[in-house]
């Protein structure tokens, strides 16, 4: 199985310790978010877990432990963007803190295994087309080869988010327009090395040079792994989505980011509340095991087939 870690919350910078106990302990549980009382036990054996996948905006708290899992293959999916606190509170400095964070983690695990979100993007009187290309190109100059891809979308709205992106004032533009302003960013990341990619994008850039995205990519999976992996498309995303199927062990109204775009917290009190559960010993992430609820034990195996030819080879 692919491990997703996680698509709900940043896992890799508040809960690297949590996350390392249930390594240790070989097994976590997941709360089902649309069946409260359904909890799936998830088991982390090397023997199943065939490529982890980490989803963060800064993992510097993990990087000391990472020899931790040397018995797993994995990649991150780090974003980086060009936002002020006012978008994204919780997320530290950017030069001074997250791109040396960025940089050293490339050198430690290789920089086919770092890939750059700069997403979502959003437009608003401070943050104008000419801000994200001027922001755009001085982070791709300091992410010069320590990544070879970049993946970008812009922003959508969610019931979530929709009253903290009303404050923002976002502003829309015409297709054309977005087009324009995506080859610019193709030509920029070009310039330092890096692809660009869109993630769940509905629109097409293949014109600006620029392909759709699998941020759970079979093909980067098998090169990180080196063997062949069986697996569909993951049906529980977006239809515009291409990542394929995986096992997501993260829990919503956990992410102490804040960032005023995100979808996957409800308010900051929700937050504050579900927070308060958290217990680094607990199988369960930010919460409470009740007699009420039902523990199933997931089915999981490797997704393995074959050994794939020394000319594809494995990365890092």
């Amino acid at each position: 199985m692919i491990l997703s870690v996680s698509r709900r919350t940043d896992i890799p910078n508040y809960y690297s310790d949590w996350f390392y106990q249930r390594v240790k302990e070989g097994y976590c549980y997941v709360r089902n978010p649309m069946n409260a009382r359904q909890i799936s036990k998830i088991s982390l054996s090397p023997e199943v877990v065939d490529c982890i996948v980490f989803w963060t905006k800064n993992p510097a708290p993990m990087m000391a432990r990472l020899p931790e899992l040397k018995a797993y293959r994995y990649y991150f999916q780090f974003t980086l963007t060009g936002y002020g606190r006012d978008v994204e509170p919780g997320v530290p400095h950017k030069k001074e803190v997250v791109i040396p964070t960025f940089q050293s983690l490339s050198r430690e695990i290789g920089k086919e295994r770092v890939i750059w979100r700069y997403d979502p993007i959003l437009f608003t009187e401070k943050y104008t087309m000419e801000y994200h290309l001027s922001a755009f190109a001085q982070i791709a100059e300091a992410l010069c080869g320590y990544t070879d891809k970049c993946v970008i979308s812009f922003v959508d709205i969610y019931a979530k988010n929709r009253k903290s992106m009303d404050g923002l004032h976002c502003q829309a533009f015409p297709e054309e327009k977005l087009k324009e302003f995506a080859g610019k960013l193709n030509r920029i990341a070009g310039q330092y090395h890096i692809e660009l990619a869109t993630c769940a994008e509905t629109m097409d850039l293949s014109e600006c040079g620029i392909s759709h995205n699998s941020c759970i990519d079979k093909r980067q999976i098998e090169k990180i792994i080196g063997c062949k992996i069986s697996g569909a498309k993951d049906k529980n995303q977006r239809k515009e989505c291409g990542c394929m199927e995986s096992v997501e062990i993260g829990a919503y109204d956990t992410c102490k980011n804040g960032c005023l775009y995100c979808y996957a917290n409800q308010s900051e009190a929700q937050v504050c509340r579900t927070t308060g559960l958290y217990d680094v010993n607990s199988p369960l992430l930010c919460g409470v095991v009740t007699e009420q609820d039902g523990i199933t034990e997931r089915k999981m195996k490797s997704l393995r087939e074959e050994q794939i030819s020394l000319d594809i080879g494995s990365i890092g």
